[in-house]
Parts: C-alpha cells; sequence; structure tokens
C-alpha cells in the first residue's frame, strides 16, 4: 500500500503520530471487512468501523460533537449525542443501502458482547458506491459487522480500497478510506489529533493537493473517469464521512468545535460541500472516562477554549492528508455495469507537484 508521503509529499507542519492514523490516539481501533465478488450480483463495498477504549466504549463512553457541512446523507445516533454529549458505541461507516444492516449489528453486538443498554443508538454513517456497487443487493450482512469489530486493530490502518470505501470515487479518480494524524505539543501536555474519512465526493477540476491545482492538470482529458465509457463522465456520488479523534481533554462543545475544523481540511483538497453531497462529520475525545450510567458527581478535565487553536491547525492537517491517503493508497477497479475507476496515478501527481514546486 503505497501512501502520500511515500511519494515524497507532506502536508502541513505538524509532526504525525507514530502510524500516521487514526489508531494514534491511544486506544483507537479500525476493523475492516471488504466485499469484492462478481456473482451472484456484483459486490463492490463493505464496512469500516473505528472501535475506541480498545472496545470498552460501550461502558467506559467519549465526550463527542459533530458538524454537517452539508446534509445530503446519514449518520444515525446524531440525537443522542446533541442531548447527551456521549459516544456509547463503535461507529461504522458502510454503503448508504447498508445503514439498516450496520445499525442493527452494532445493536446486537452490543447487546450480546458488552451487555449495552444503550446500544440501539450507535452512529453509522455513509456514502454512496452504488456507480461501481450494485447497491440494490444490500450486500451487506450483520456477520459482516461483526467479522470488521472482531477484526480491530491498533497500528497501521489499510487504506483506499477496504472496508466502507471499497465502491468509493473521489475527484473522479478511485477514493475509499484515508487516515493520518497530528500530534500537538503545548506547556500543559501533548496530544494527538486523528482522522480517519470515507472519500466519495468532489469533480476532477476541484482537486488540490497541498494547495496545487492538480484536479486540472490530470483532467479527464488524461485520465477518464471510466475510458471504456467516455461519454459517460458524471461523477457516482457525492459525499463524505470524516471523523476525528483526540486525546485532549474536550467537552462536548469542544468536540463540536473541532469536527467543525474537518471543513477547513476538506476545502484545502477541493471539497465545496455541493447540494447532494453528505459532508458529515464527528468528533470523540478520550480525555475523560465517564458513564451515561454514572450515579455519582465525575471530576471533568476542559482544555482551555483559549488552546483550541493548535488543535484546529491539527486537525485541518490530518483531514487534508487523509483524504489525499485515500486516492494514493486506492487502486483501479472494474465494478457494476463493466464501469471502470482509475487510480490517481502517482508517476502524473508526482510530476506536477515537481513542475509547480520549480515554479515557486
Amino acid at each position: 500500500m503505497t501512501r502520500l508521503r511515500d511519494l515524497g509529499i507532506a502536508i502541513g507542519s505538524y509532526e504525525t503520530g507514530q502510524h500516521n492514523a487514526i489508531t494514534d490516539v491511544a486506544g483507537v481501533r479500525v476493523g475492516h471487512t471488504t466485499l469484492i465478488a462478481d456473482e451472484p450480483t456484483i459486490a463492490r463495498t463493505g464496512v469500516t468501523v473505528i472501535v475506541p477504549r480498545d472496545g470498552d466504549i460501550w461502558r467506559d463512553n467519549c465526550f463527542a460533537g459533530f458538524h454537517s457541512f452539508n446534509g445530503c446523507g446519514e449518520m444515525t445516533g446524531i440525537h443522542w449525542v446533541r442531548e447527551s454529549g456521549l459516544l456509547c458505541s463503535p461507529i461504522a461507516i458502510t454503503c448508504t443501502h447498508s445503514v439498516g444492516a450496520a445499525h442493527e449489528a452494532l445493536v446486537k453486538y452490543g447487546e450480546q458482547r458488552a451487555t449495552s443498554f444503550i446500544g440501539a443508538l450507535p452512529v453509522v454513517a455513509e456514502t454512496w458506491d452504488g456507480w461501481l456497487n450494485d447497491a440494490g443487493a444490500h450486500h451487506l450482512t450483520h456477520a459482516h459487522v461483526f467479522a470488521a469489530l472482531d477484526g480491530a486493530k491498533g497500528g497501521p490502518v489499510d487504506e483506499g480500497c477496504v472496508g466502507g470505501g471499497t465502491g468509493m470515487i473521489c475527484h473522479g479518480f478511485k477514493g475509499g478510506i484515508g487516515t493520518s494524524s497530528r500530534v500537538v505539543k503545548a506547556s500543559e501536555g501533548e496530544w494527538t489529533v486523528g482522522a480517519l474519512v470515507q472519500s466519495n465526493y468532489g469533480g476532477r477540476d476541484f482537486l488540490r493537493v497541498d494547495g496545487v491545482p492538480v484536479g486540472r492538470e490530470i483532467g479527464l482529458d488524461k485520465v477518464p473517469l471510466d475510458d471504456k465509457k467516455p461519454a459517460d463522465q458524471s461523477s457516482a456520488g457525492s459525499s463524505i464521512i470524516i471523523i476525528l479523534a483526540t486525546d485532549a481533554p474536550l467537552i462536548p462543545t469542544q468536540c463540536d468545535r473541532l469536527a467543525q475544523r474537518a471543513t477547513v481540511g476538506l476545502a484545502r483538497c477541493g471539497g465545496v460541500g455541493h447540494n447532494g453531497s453528505g459532508d458529515l462529520f464527528f468528533c470523540f475525545s478520550t480525555g475523560n472516562h465517564l458513564s451515561e450510567f454514572d450515579q455519582v458527581i465525575r471530576d471533568i478535565r476542559m482544555l482551555p477554549h483559549r488552546q483550541m487553536n493548535a488543535l484546529f491547525e491539527a486537525a485541518a492537517e490530518a483531514v487534508e492528508e487523509a483524504i489525499l491517503n485515500s486516492m494514493v493508497a486506492a487502486t483501479t477497479m472494474t465494478g457494476f455495469k463493466d464501469r471502470v475507476v482509475h487510480a490517481l496515478p502517482h508517476d502524473m501527481l508526482q510530476a506536477v507537484m515537481r513542475s509547480y514546486r520549480k515554479q515557486v
């Protein structure tokens, strides 16, 4: 698997965590189930799960927040997050038509494996993969979600055409799952901000890499969306799910504020938030330990608002790089109705970046 930095392209000024992934936030695990098949129907789909607290999120909840940049999409469980400020389950990201299956699976998993009573309100988000995947076949089952949860782990994270990102498209190139992290060092402590995205948005012309208009330089005339059907260049879908995690001690309103800053990283890559795009961002903090069923008063730690700026900057950088990693790691895919979506060519990307750097 190739990542952006393997091509000699680094985003921002903050240091990355050890794995440059959301799993650099201690206790955060990521799992995928990838479904690729041609019979009996075309499957190019899957599910990705983010599991905080090394799986104990059902009992040891996290403060959390949410931001909708454009709401043509679905993320379940948000009413409870708004009401309580708590994330009480793992997070699942999948295809639009599989939200129900993933939601039911998380509820069952919580009941059977974690004896969770709040399991009926899990967070499940989606983007549309119906360009490459026969979404109407409803491939995802409870067993697939269970497998992703059971296989979730820390350390390096698989990116590109995996899990929920299997059939996704970004800026007219193959997209999918991407992740990145940043470390913020302050007098009060050292905090990590990690991002994981499921990218499925954007026109080719809008794509920028570290400010360079790569999408204009590698246009559809050079790398079409589908060279087998050159007249059919419409974008398959439009949406992005962004999950931010941090170990900084944030309260729910601060999680809301950090989630909003995902917009900055998206905009740097060329995301506009078009009318049909589901651009939904979620943030959770592991910096406090609490439970919705607490019977005692808890002492809560909170980072002063004035010290949030570095986290805002780190989140923007991590999101920007996570989106680019989702494309760099992806590979060309043929899917539903023999449609082909090409990967972002690494050599062409490097050539464009070298050209623009010489001009600076």
